[in-house]
């Protein structure tokens, strides 16, 4: 019985890393896109990190839902 404990325990930790490296990619897709936009015009960089922040909120959330999963199964 232990060792099931322990499996799915392990089993748990491989899930979230799977589930955090979407955001991760996200997020690293979202920065690359700012930076090659601010580059190209850079009048627009407010604009564009305002932007960035939302959709990196968003990215973010599936982290965290990722997270609170984890503890709860």
């Amino acid at each position: 019985m232990a060792e099931i404990a322990t499996a799915l325990a392990a089993l748990k930790v491989i899930g979230y890393g799977c589930a955090a490296i979407g955001p991760g990619i996200g997020i690293g897709v979202a920065t690359y896109g700012l930076c090659v936009a601010a580059a190209r015009q850079p009048e627009m960089k407010g604009t564009l990190m305002g932007y960035f922040f939302i959709g990196a909120a968003m990215s973010e959330a599936l982290a965290l839902l990722g997270l609170v999963l984890f503890f709860i199964v």
